[in-house]
């Protein structure tokens, strides 16, 4: 069973692309067939995942020099660079696996009726960015980690240059995915100096002997020089946080999301806000604190300064907003804030809830960005000024929109209200005063979702919507999607063990990595202490 499981890791990659592709092949059969078969590709990558899920080992063993992988796959690539084709998955990989598999079938799905050009080639472009996310989740060769990460930024550039908002010009839809790859492309070569710089330490550390892009062995790398040379290592530790930064997004480093959400298909915006900026997350804390845990520790306040001005100006920009996509285009820059705030609390009950919020907002804004969706396929618009009183019209939409905004504003019994919990308490210990600031900001949270709602369902209807015919309310596939999201975030939010179980030794360790040398020895004391405690 475990030379199966290892097989599934390189299926999860290539059942995305192979359901692309023939999506492309088949275009021009019937308009209908690319969708089944992209369809069909992401449930059974849906279904891999659960089965590595159940079949998994995801124990924690005290003093472990690294992650303990429950399935992994390795294979010769380019032997003379030392580069392999090496996949690995854990407690944290296979839940955001898992999330870019749910969220690949509701974005097939959101896109059923709103696609009508070029649909094969739409949907190769949408599952080959879903299977680039899969690698970069998967992958422990840096260098087959790097491959993935840019890889998937090409589809994403097509998904918004040619099936970008409907109501905007041609320019703007290229303006923007432009900008998105730019800013993505620079983040990324600037990571790619850090990750060449540690294989070129690596490779005179061992006297010549030996180059590779092993994650085991560059740890090491990152860790001695981490130690003998801790302005370098800094150096290399700020070009990997920008990398991963730019995705993330960090303010100031932001710039590209709103435009990129507001000309973004949904489906394409259900990818950028559920998956894409949390392979960012995902890569801080697989890389940059286990890599360098010194220098991430010097560089924590600047971090949170950052992620703290963050909060509060994707909050304030939201307030501001008319265009209710590019309202929660800046939740997300806010909310990511907090992420940035627990990373460097440095503690398992941070990090645990880092987990959490990830797989809630990612749940309840790709929810959001398919209702956007729909609210335009009925209205034409996504100005929230010309939406007043839709309350009386669409009991289904209104009901599931309440739902959400509900959930991204943290009501407690949803996913969301658990994340923030568990980082306000981890971050507390360490960052106090950090902590209480950033708990401020949650009543921007709360005023921006009441605004939202406000102007969307119980406004004043305008003199268009008077005289328009009647609004038809959500089909039984919308409501099918949106259910699929809140029962996710009621599940998260009821009972978060499950996950919390998946993800602990993988967050364990990382925190254990992370810490200051001195306080190793207490925190290995504290583990079994800690494994008990209810939330773990």
């Amino acid at each position: 069973m475990e030379s199966a499981n290892n097989l599934i890791l390189p299926a999860l990659i290539l059942v995305p692309f192979i359901a692309g592709f023939l999506c492309w092949l088949v275009d021009k059969l019937d308009d209908h067939l690319p969708r089944y078969i992209a369809l069909i590709g992401m449930v059974i990558t849906l279904g891999l995942t659960i089965a590595l899920w159940s079949q998994g080992n995801y124990s924690f063993e005290l003093g472990q020099a690294a992650p303990t992988w429950a399935a992994e796959f390795d294979l010769p690539w380019i032997t003379s660079l030392g580069i392999h084709i090496h996949l690995a998955v854990d407690g944290l990989s296979i839940l955001m696996v898992g999330l870019t598999a749910l969220l690949g079938i509701l974005a097939v799905g959101c896109s059923w009726g709103e696609i009508q050009k070029n649909v094969g080639f739409f949907h190769l472009n949408l599952l080959w960015s879903l299977g680039g996310v899969i690698g970069v989740f998967l992958a422990i060769d840096l260098f087959l980690f790097f491959f993935f990460w840019e890889m998937m930024l090409v589809p994403i550039y097509f998904l918004i240059a040619l099936w970008g908002h409907h109501g905007s010009e041609n320019k703007s839809r290229v303006y923007a995915a432009t900008k998105f790859f730019i800013y993505t492309q620079v983040a990324g070569l600037i990571m790619l100096i850090g990750i060449l710089g540690l294989v070129v330490y690596g490779y005179i550390l061992t006297g010549g002997q030996q180059i590779s892009f092993d994650y085991n062995f560059l740890m090491q790398v990152a860790r001695t020089l981490d130690a003998e040379a801790p302005h370098i290592a800094y150096a290399f530790m700020v070009c990997m946080f920008i990398g991963f930064a730019v995705k993330l997004p960090v303010f100031p480093l932001h710039g590209w999301l709103p435009d990129a959400h507001a000309q973004a298909p949904t489906a394409g915006s259900v990818d950028l806000a559920g998956i894409l900026i949390k392979t960012a997350a995902y890569g801080l804390l697989r890389f940059v604190l286990p890599f360098f845990p010194a220098a991430s520790s010097q560089f924590a306040d600047i971090a949170i300064v950052f992620g703290l001005i963050g909060v509060f100006y994707g909050a304030w920009c939201a307030f501001q907003q008319t265009d209710m996509k590019r309202l929660l285009a800046y939740t997300s820059i806010s909310h990511m804030g907090f992420i940035l705030l627990a990373l460097y609390a440095g503690n398992i009950i941070s990090f645990q809830g880092i987990m959490i919020m990830m797989l809630a907002h990612g749940l309840s804004s790709a929810a959001l960005f398919i209702m956007c969706g729909q609210v335009y396929e009925r209205l034409h618009t996504r100005d929230m000024r010309l939406m007043g009183g839709l309350r009386g019209k669409v009991q289904y939409l209104s009901f599931f929109l309440m739902f959400f905004i509900a959930a991204l504003v943290g009501v407690p019994g949803l996913g969301n209200f658990i994340g923030e919990f568990l980082i306000m308490m981890g971050s507390f210990a360490k960052f106090p005063t950090f902590t209480i600031i950033a708990a401020v900001s949650l009543v921007f949270a709360g005023l921006y979702g009441l605004i939202l709602i406000h102007r969307t369902l119980f406004g004043t209807p305008t003199e268009a919507q008077k005289s328009a015919n009647p609004i038809k309310d959500l089909t039984a596939r919308e409501i099918l999607l949106l259910l699929i999201c809140a029962l996710g975030l009621v599940w998260l939010g009821m009972y978060p063990q499950s996950f919390l179980d998946v993800s602990n030794s993988s967050m364990q360790w990382i925190a254990n990595s992370y810490l200051p040398v001195h306080e190793v020895v207490d925190a290995t004391q504290q583990v079994a202490t800690q494994q008990n405690v209810e939330i773990r």
